[in-house]
């Protein structure tokens, strides 16, 4: 079973949200980890983990990022992170993915699938591999307790319920070193 760790300088976790239902606002997480284990080199038995911290939350906006990480939404003091657990990967094709699995937000944990392009595997800095894939999927945030909304003067709603994610991710396979020979023993037989 090889374990690949999430390199997060090369990664993004991105999410979008209508806004005013004509626009859209784009966000990330700053702070977040991920491991695959799997034993197959196109990841069809992989197990995956993920958690992302709340107050790394980056829309380019301090006031909306401030009110995000709120009660009015993620409650970021009672539930400083979100997380991510696969339960089945299926293999549609040669470089495509279904992942079904838990996410949990706010303490609240549903089902969600995800649409995985798998992009390849290379040798990178250091001979090291490295996998790269492109996630995305969408997610109801009522279901998980963000119900904060305003209207409009003009009665329209300020941010819809469906959000969509985007996850860009870069993740390198971990080493195991071998086991330290004692060329004593070696020599003497």
């Amino acid at each position: 079973m090889a374990t690949w760790k999430l390199d997060a300088a090369h990664s993004e976790v991105k999410f979008k949200v209508k806004h005013l239902v004509i626009s859209t606002v784009t966000g990330q997480f700053n702070s977040f980890g991920g491991i695959i284990e799997s034993s197959t080199e196109d990841f069809s038995d992989a197990n995956i983990s993920f958690e992302a911290n709340i107050d790394s939350i980056d829309t380019n906006d301090k006031g909306r990022d401030g009110h995000l990480m709120s009660a009015d939404f993620f409650d970021a003091a009672k539930y400083p992170k979100l997380f991510f657990k696969s339960k089945t990967v299926k293999k549609k094709s040669d470089d495509e993915l279904e992942v079904a699995g838990d996410i949990t937000i706010r303490g609240i944990t549903k089902d969600i699938k995800l649409k995985v392009i798998f992009n390849g595997i290379v040798n990178g800095f250091g001979g090291a591999e490295v996998a790269g894939f492109e996630i995305s999927g969408r997610l109801n945030r009522l279901d998980f307790g963000l119900h904060w909304n305003g209207i409009t003067e003009a009665g329209g709603i300020v941010v819809s319920d469906e959000v969509r994610l985007e996850i860009f991710a870069e993740l390198k396979k971990e080493v195991k070193e071998p086991a330290n020979i004692n060329s004593e023993v070696l020599t003497e037989a």
